[in-house]
């Protein structure tokens, strides 16, 4: 006769701190296996070499071994030019700044993940989430890159499971709600609504500490985006107006179906309307919510908490609401703090999964095979964008030297129908955005003519280019 095991719940209704020392050990060492993994993993993956991109290339010109300084938005916040700001502030080596960016995304893997430790009453699923997480295409890729949104993800995952535990880590609460904010404000909102909700409403969690701590770090984070609005921007308001239109006007719409196409690439998908996704992309979105489903029912059967992780669950789906329903176009990486949050009751999912399958060899090797699928699939995802990035971005250097080779050398101003921050910055020059206030020293152009006042310049197409079609005019 088969006998229950006994709630592992505390009378509040919150998970214990874990019992056995020996297994929170393990699990402990097993977050650091995976964290150190998704570092050496990235690096074989990605190249260390990959020229910085163009949202990168906006953040590190911040600083003089990286300049010449390019236009920082309305919608751009300071968190990334400190992230990368005791390298690039002083050396201008690439790999060296990778190096550091890889090394700072595995120890923020570390950072999220580590505080679940407390929560889950079964901690080895704490390393099992993160290396669902870390395996995805969207962290490897940019583990090494100065992007916000894996910092906005493990900010967030660091948050709630500091909010979560039996005497809750206040610090860790401000600092993860501070980091969300600093890199993503309207993040940091979303991240932070359920967060309150849940310490103001659900009796387990009500505490002064808790609200304080959501605030707190909200607040925190804000402070600095705050601060630039009035000093740039004359008002919130009006900050808030000038980034909406950068961005394409932020208004209701229904994006769900560019971010399902984007699961494949491209990296911004901008506009969406003639991308397609290959239906083996797909399966990320079709084992997650599985995985998901099966762990919050395992979870319950078994007797255990499940408030945790639905917490965990809502979380994650306010942080995808903005990019679902207000964002006018995609990008993979902005679901990375959903996904890092479902992958906690994900984990318990696969964890059950392969408890059920240890009893029979079919079922074993069936997982076996999807797990394998699963990470080949994200794996060549995630060469195939280095390689495409490389290459794209090696046509910057390309154009560059045909200005150089040219005569249109620093200091020079550029102008481009496509890109013209990174051309611009590559060249080393200054780009030209305005409505054609002043006539530039050359246009770049990419399988398009140019402006009536520049037909009659000199044209010099660009050879051995991956994307074809690039040439330059220049005045004469």
């Amino acid at each position: 006769m088969r006998t229950s095991s006994p709630p592992l719940t505390t009378d509040d209704g919150t998970p214990p701190p874990q019992a056995p020392p020996d297994g929170w050990r393990r699990a402990h060492r097993g977050l650091l296996l995976v964290c150190g993994g998704f570092a050496l993993l990235s690096a074989v993956l990605v190249p260390l070499t990959l020229p910085l991109g163009w949202d990168e290339l906006v953040y590190a010109s911040r600083f003089g071994p990286f300049g010449p300084a390019t236009p920082f938005s309305s919608p751009r916040t300071r968190g990334v030019p400190l992230l990368v700001a005791p390298v690039a502030s002083w050396s201008d080596s690439l790999v060296l700044l990778r190096v550091w960016l890889l090394l700072l995304a595995a120890a923020a893997l570390y950072l999220g993940f580590r505080p679940w430790l407390k929560v889950l009453t079964r901690p080895h699923a704490v390393w099992v989430a993160a290396a669902l997480y870390g395996t995805l295409w969207v962290p490897q890729f940019y583990a090494a890159s100065a992007m916000p949104n894996h910092y906005t993800a493990m900010g967030a995952a660091a948050a709630t499971g500091c909010l979560l535990q039996r005497r809750p880590c206040h610090f860790g609460v401000v600092a993860g709600l501070a980091v969300v904010t600093l890199m993503r404000p309207n993040d940091g909102a979303a991240v932070a609504a359920p967060l309150l909700i849940a310490a103001v409403a659900v009796p387990a969690w009500r505490s002064p500490g808790r609200v304080a701590g959501v605030v707190g770090g909200v607040a925190a984070g804000f402070l600095p985006w705050l601060v630039e609005a009035y000093q740039r921007y004359g008002g919130v308001m009006e900050r808030l107006a000038d980034a909406s239109e950068v961005q394409g006007g932020m208004r209701p719409v229904f994006s769900v179906v560019h971010h399902l196409t984007a699961l494949d690439g491209p990296l911004l998908c901008r506009p969406c309307e003639g991308d397609t996704v290959r239906l083996w992309a797909v399966e990320w979105w079709v084992l997650l919510p599985a995985l998901v489903a099966f762990g919050l029912w395992a979870t319950r059967r078994s007797g255990r908490a499940t408030a945790p992780l639905w917490l965990a669950v809502g979380v994650a789906l306010a942080a995808s609401v903005p990019y679902f329903f207000f964002v006018p176009y995609a990008a993979p990486r902005f679901l990375l703090p959903a996904y890092a949050l479902l992958a906690l009751p994900a984990a318990l999912g696969l964890l059950a999964a392969a408890d059920r399958a240890r009893r029979s060899r079919p079922a074993a090797a069936a997982l076996v095979l999807v797990l394998l699928g699963h990470l080949a699939v994200q794996a060549g995802l995630a060469y195939r964008h280095g390689n495409i990035q490389e290459k794209v971005r090696g046509d910057w250097r390309k154009v560059a030297a045909v200005l150089h080779e040219n005569g249109v050398r620093p200091p020079c101003v550029v102008t481009s129908g496509i890109g013209t921050i990174p051309l611009a910055h590559t060249a080393g020059c200054t780009s030209l955005e305005t409505d054609w206030v002043e006539e530039p020293d050359a246009v770049i152009l990419r399988e398009t003519e140019p402006p009536p006042w520049a037909e009659d310049w000199p044209r010099h197409p660009v050879p051995g280019t991956h994307q074809p079609g690039w040439a330059v005019v220049i005045r004469r």
